[in-house]
């Protein structure tokens, strides 16, 4: 199934973009996710730091993911 990720701060530096479509298994989980995204992107081996919203709502590692869904992948943000 498709769903479209979304990347924000350094992470459209990791992957060398802002967005893409990208295809998971069928019943994947964020967790799932989290771990096809390391595969592929080596870069992003720190995600679990990172936050994972699913159609605008803060996801945890267990939420199942459907065809379409919005996935936002938000490195931890620090400022003052």
């Amino acid at each position: 199934m498709k769903i479209q990720l979304l990347f924000f701060g350094i992470t459209t530096d990791l992957v060398g973009t802002n967005s893409m479509t990208f295809e998971v298994l069928e019943n994947s989980s964020v967790h799932n996710l989290k771990t096809q995204l390391i595969t592929q992107f080596s870069s992003l081996k720190n995600i679990n730091d990172f936050a994972i919203a699913v159609n605008e709502e803060y996801a945890t590692d267990d939420l199942k993911l459907t065809n379409g869904d919005v996935v936002a992948i938000i490195p931890p943000v620090s400022g003052g």
